[in-house]
């Protein structure tokens, strides 16, 4: 939509956009700054299409997409059109609708109508490195998964046929052992020998992803200086960048650490007061490898283990004692890295 101008010159009207995105079409819908609405229809999967169907009630436009698979790479295509786009958080977009009903055309409409507004819950856009370097973490993760979970399997086997061995597990010896063991039966043996076999080939891919990861990070000052602090091995060094990205995006460590979702959850109300501990929400994995990266540093850094120490000595667990350490951590890791933001 154009507006004319007492002039007579054209103006450029100014439009918000709300994409519901499906893998096979997009739900488009157009509003103006008023709140009219101008357009509300479906389209093919492709820039150029949704670019069409919008361009021509103006030209000036403002997008929200809920971040989905795939939502990500269809806004920097329309970043690069001229677009502004904005990732919403689809958790919170859920909890802002007014019906019980679900539509692509209702959700699209609110998410255009959030962003008219300002209310829209924004999430950071990763650019394309990034996004890469998170499918090469995420193999990684999914390997050690699957790794964890037949050792697991091997170590249910022995126990349900009651068979135990002497010395440290997963040792070259204990795994020679555990072949050759007779009293596992013949079904369990052949069992045992499979899964030894898949956790041989889970350990030389996660080797080879491991190296895949070293190489496309060994150019990454962020990388690099965590690497350089106690505790901190590639693995997580490599994960807190691909989650993470940058420290521009926090305003502040306390900011951080809930999005590592290790800062305790309140559960307040009225005249109660209460902690419930840590937020559920974040990224798991993420929380994860920080938790266990507390541990560490509570072994071998004399700060953190002196902290850690104390809260156990005021009664705290063991791994209520970890997420604090983390918590602190991450703290004082954003003050570290800040300058490396850019």
């Amino acid at each position: 939509m154009l507006k004319i101008t007492l002039t007579g010159q054209l103006q450029k009207s100014v439009v918000f956009v709300g994409l519901d995105y499906h893998q096979a079409f997009v739900q488009v819908c157009v509003m103006d700054a008023a709140g009219q609405l101008l357009s509300n229809q479906r389209c093919a999967n492709t820039a150029q299409k949704i670019r069409q169907a919008v361009e021509r009630c103006g030209v000036m436009v403002q997008a929200a997409i809920e971040a989905c698979c795939g939502a990500a790479d269809l806004a920097e295509e329309l970043v690069a059109a001229g677009w502004q786009v904005s990732l919403a958080h689809a958790t919170y977009v859920h909890k802002l609708k007014q019906s019980p009903d679900k539509t692509d055309w209702s959700d699209a409409r609110l998410l255009a109508d959030l962003l008219r507004v300002g209310y829209l819950p924004k999430v950071w856009l990763a650019p394309h490195a990034l996004r890469q370097l998170r499918h090469a973490v995420r193999r990684r993760q999914q390997l050690a998964q699957a790794r964890r979970n037949a050792k697991l399997r091997v170590t249910a086997l022995l126990r349900s046929e009651r068979v135990e061995f002497t010395g440290s597990r997963w040792t070259k010896s204990w795994i020679q052992a555990v072949r050759n063991c007779v009293a596992l039966g013949e079904q369990g043996l052949w069992v045992v020998n499979e899964l030894l076999d898949e956790i041989e080939q889970l350990q030389q891919w996660l080797n080879r992803t491991e190296a895949q990861l070293k190489e496309l990070t060994a150019a990454d000052p962020f990388v690099q200086q965590l690497l350089g602090y106690h505790g901190v091995g590639l693995i997580t060094a490599v994960t807190l960048k691909a989650e993470l990205g940058t420290m521009d995006r926090f305003r502040s460590g306390k900011q951080l650490s809930r999005f590592c979702a290790l800062s305790p959850r309140n559960a307040s109300s009225g005249t109660k007061q209460a902690d419930a501990g840590v937020i559920q929400a974040g990224n798991r994995e993420l929380r994860r490898v920080l938790i266990e990266t507390a541990h560490r540093l509570m072994r071998c850094d004399a700060r953190w283990q002196t902290l850690g120490q104390s809260l156990k000595a005021r009664g705290k667990p063991g791994n209520v004692a970890a997420v604090a350490v983390a918590n602190r951590w991450v703290r004082w890791l954003y003050h570290q890295l800040s300058p490396l933001a850019a």
